[in-house]
């Protein structure tokens, strides 16, 4: 567990940037920072590991007060992971993420076997080990970066806007397998991040921090959502929460039509399937040039994600498949509107 215990963070000229903060990070959770610029995100991350020092208060982690340790002894037990990787550009791939280990004394042939271990573990090829941070894209080297913070296995992880230089394709793609491999390790991590979309899809508890570095509120995404704190919060959060809300809800008891069946006899538009049942698009007034589907769902996708697809459908409708890609349903708009009534009315 760390825990903030009225830290506070004064620059030279009087600059408050982090003012009497209070709060714990669980351990083996994601605790994700959100705030406007210049309300302390970062410089109360980097108070953790001491790159940055606070002016008083006590950040300590389980119970250990960092300040009473060896500022580089400290780092090498925790991992960090920056924006746009960060990673020494003369040094091959394995040599990065190797890092931290050989400065632990660690044998350099075991150091650079548990490397290239890492690098599938992120989701990247071992091929990649000998190769150079120029010959990756961006979304590999993030990969990398979290490889390396990885790499002593530290209790404690840092991540400071690390998903925000790519691309949100990418982006999204690295949001999931940082999840699911967080499911596996259960580190405790500290979160900075502007985006409040990718703060509530990440994290396990939200702390959003108004200017000044003053906590205007912790807790769950679901309880930012449902109950903010006060109108910055609300305003922050944003009018469209209850849409960001349905994140938390999966697409489990839809109402669904048969595929074959499905036809927008208004709109005159059909669902075309290829010859193994795969959605091909949507053929309007009878086109052979078919609309193409952004995407599909499965049954444990959120109703954010349906309701999503079925308002950008020329159809007004969402497919469904099943986990081999074959098409097993489609849910019409007025499907998706009918079930959150009855949520919302429960039942």
């Amino acid at each position: 567990m760390i825990t903030f215990d009225a830290v506070t963070k004064e620059f030279p000229g009087g600059s408050v940037a982090v003012d009497h903060l209070s709060l714990e990070l669980p351990t083996g959770q994601i605790t994700v920072f959100v705030g406007p610029s210049g309300c302390g995100k970062t410089t109360s991350l980097r108070m953790i590991n001491r790159t940055i020092e606070p002016t008083s208060g006590t950040i300590s982690i389980d119970g250990e007060d960092v300040t009473t340790q060896d500022a580089a002894l400290l780092r090498r037990k925790i991992g960090y992971v920056i924006q746009n990787a960060g990673l020494f550009p003369h040094r091959t791939i394995a040599d990065n993420i190797a890092t931290v280990p050989l400065l632990n004394g660690v044998d350099k042939k075991q150091a650079r076997q548990e490397a290239v271990e890492l690098l599938t573990r992120v989701g990247l090829d071992e091929s990649m080990a000998r190769r150079y941070p120029s010959q990756l894209s961006g979304g590999q080297q993030q990969r990398v970066g979290v490889a390396r913070a990885l790499a002593a296995d530290p209790p404690v992880m840092l991540m400071d806007e690390p998903f925000s230089a790519v691309d949100p394709i990418v982006r999204d793609d690295l949001q999931k397998e940082f999840l699911r491999l967080q499911s596996e390790i259960g580190k405790t991590i500290a979160f900075v991040t502007h985006d409040i979309d990718e703060a509530i899809k990440l994290g396990d508890n939200v702390a959003v921090l108004r200017e000044g570095g003053h906590l205007a509120q912790l807790g769950t995404p679901q309880e930012l959502l449902d109950h903010p704190a006060d109108q910055f919060v609300a305003d922050f959060v944003g009018r469209d929460r209850g849409f960001r809300a349905l994140s938390f809800m999966t697409a489990a008891d839809l109402e669904t039509e048969p595929v074959t069946a499905y036809v927008d006899r208004q709109h005159d538009v059909r669902l075309v399937l290829d010859g193994d049942g795969r959605p091909a698009g949507w053929s309007v007034g009878g086109s052979p040039d078919l609309h193409a589907l952004p995407a599909t769902f499965t049954a444990d996708d959120s109703l954010r994600l349906v309701t999503d697809l079925a308002i950008t459908s020329p159809a007004g409708a969402a497919v469904r498949v099943d986990p081999d890609g074959v098409a097993d349903g489609v849910v019409a708009h007025e499907a998706v509107a009918r079930h959150l009534t009855s949520l919302r009315q429960g039942g």
